[in-house]
């Protein structure tokens, strides 16, 4: 972690830990996040060459906008992320 960051992240009083890389077992969300995108977002670009990165970030955040508002998720009992922290806080979910 840089410097800066570990700086504020040590002042907001929360402790880093670091853990071993490709260890789904320590690491299970983040490493079902990038083989979703490997899966799922990188195969819609197989084949297309994006050398623009405005162009990329903005495939990028379309793709995380239907992933979190409109893509159903079986862990989440077929809802959306987005449905589901609706839920957990409190909100009405409605059509999204």
């Amino acid at each position: 972690m840089r410097d800066r960051s570990r700086r504020h992240v040590l002042d907001a009083g929360v402790r880093h830990v670091y853990i071993k890389p490709r260890r789904p077992r320590l690491n299970g969300k983040v490493e079902r996040s990038h083989r979703i995108d490997g899966e799922e977002f990188y195969r819609l670009l197989r084949g297309v060459v994006i050398d623009d990165t405005k162009l990329f970030n903005d495939k990028l955040q379309e793709w995380e906008d239907f992933y979190n508002y409109q893509r159903p998720h079986a862990g989440l009992n077929g809802r959306t992320p987005y449905e589901r922290f609706r839920q957990k806080v409190g909100l009405a979910v409605s059509g999204v």
